[in-house]
């Protein structure tokens, strides 16, 4: 026992540092009235001042409500194009390695990139979405995409689900491949249909990957940062700032270093609630499958 401890040290050590060490660091620095001097950094210790600030600030609330909600659209329409693509996928169909290839091309880009990529498509100037809808009369004048708070929420959205539907497809894929072809051909035996089979057969062994997929995809929308920062800003005005740029915003566009420290922590004590309830939800469905 001794002796396993000894040789796991070295990584438990290293992993302490890179992820214990900040943690507690920004949970301190969250604690504290930080000011930039001359000499470097001066903290005075404040309580919860931080934090009572934070949750009286309609800021901060706007910006959960737009995470909150904008995770709920695109996780939903990622689990649901995604368990439509890998029932495709599952097929014995030609092409299907060349297919999952090419599907994987958007999740493989760095988000930077692909939101630049989906920066142009919005231009109002010379934006393809626009020249499109624009050549078969959908639109007669082009559009703002980005230019109003509804639109651009939905801009964003449909970019995010553009590039981590692959990521959710990947999932649902390797969970249909374990369901044993026997269960199939016993339900085609008793006369089922394959909307019944789908329903009574495949859906119940499929939860645990649609829980998986579900949990991570919502820890990563709590993260969003990149995309509406390349995109929009935050903006119009903050209708489309999540609570990760919020925080970024408060630390190095305003210098509230303390501030900006309790907004990311209380994210991720939201964060790990929800990873807890996750969890909790996804041991309950495999145990019921057990």
């Amino acid at each position: 026992m001794i002796a396993g401890y000894l040789m796991t040290a070295p990584a438990l050590i290293v992993i302490a540092l890179v992820t214990l060490f900040p943690i507690g660091y920004s949970i301190w620095m969250s604690l504290n009235t930080i000011t930039s001097t001359y000499n470097g950094f001066q903290f005075s210790f404040n309580g919860l001042n931080n934090y009572v600030t934070v949750f009286q600030n309609s800021m901060f609330w706007q910006a959960l409500w737009f995470t909150v909600t904008y995770a709920a659209v695109t996780v939903t329409l990622e689990l649901v194009l995604g368990l439509l693509v890998a029932l495709a996928l599952n097929q014995p169909i030609r092409g299907r390695g060349l297919a999952i290839a090419v599907m994987l091309i958007p999740w493989t880009l760095i988000t930077v990139i692909s939101a630049q990529m989906w920066d142009y498509i919005y231009n109002g100037i010379y934006g393809v979405l626009n020249a499109i809808l624009m050549s078969v009369h959908i639109i007669n004048v082009p559009v703002l995409w980005l230019g109003s708070p509804v639109t651009a929420t939905i801009s964003m959205m449909v970019a995010d689900i553009w590039k981590t539907t692959p990521f959710v497809t990947m999932i649902m894929l390797a969970g249909l491949q374990l369901i044993p072809s026997d269960l199939y051909e016993a339900a085609k035996i008793d006369g089922a249909t394959g909307w019944r089979s789908f329903w009574n057969v495949t859906l119940p062994l499929l939860r645990p990957s649609i829980g998986l997929a579900a949990l991570f995809r919502i820890l990563q929308a709590f993260g969003l940062f990149d995309l509406p920062f390349v995109l929009t800003n935050g903006g119009p005005g903050t209708s489309t700032t999540p609570i990760a740029m919020l925080a970024y915003k408060a630390i190095f566009n305003d210098g509230n270093f303390g501030t900006g420290t309790a907004v990311a922590v209380a994210t991720v004590g939201i964060v790990i609630i929800l990873a807890l309830l996750s969890l909790k939800a996804l041991r309950t469905q495999v145990g019921e499958i057990e």
